[in-house]
C-alpha cells in the first residue's frame, strides 16, 4: 500500500496546476476569426502569434499567451504556455 501512495503522489501535483494562467479562456470567442481581429487589442510582450512553419521555443511559460494561426490567417487555438 505504501508503494501505491508513492506512485500516486506525483499525479496529485499535476492536478493542482492552473490551466488558464494567461487568460486564454476569456479570449476563446476569437477562435475562428481572422488575425486582423486582434489589430486593436493590446497583449503582453510575451504573447506569441504562431503561423504554420514558425519556429517556436519549447520552454513552458504558464503566463505566456499563444495564438495558433492557420495558413489563411485564422485563429485556430488560443493557449497558455
Amino acid at each position: 500500500m505504501r508503494y501505491l501512495l508513492l506512485l500516486l503522489f506525483p499525479l496529485s501535483a499535476c492536478a493542482e496546476t492552473p490551466t488558464d494562467t494567461c487568460g486564454a479562456a476569456s479570449l476563446s470567442d476569437l477562435v475562428g476569426r481572422e488575425f486582423s481581429a486582434l489589430a486593436t487589442m493590446i497583449f503582453p510582450d510575451t504573447t506569441r502569434f504562431i503561423s504554420p512553419g514558425d519556429a517556436v521555443t519549447m520552454d513552458f511559460n504558464p503566463e505566456r499567451l499563444n495564438f495558433d494561426l492557420d495558413e489563411t490567417g485564422k485563429i485556430t487555438r488560443i493557449w497558455c504556455g
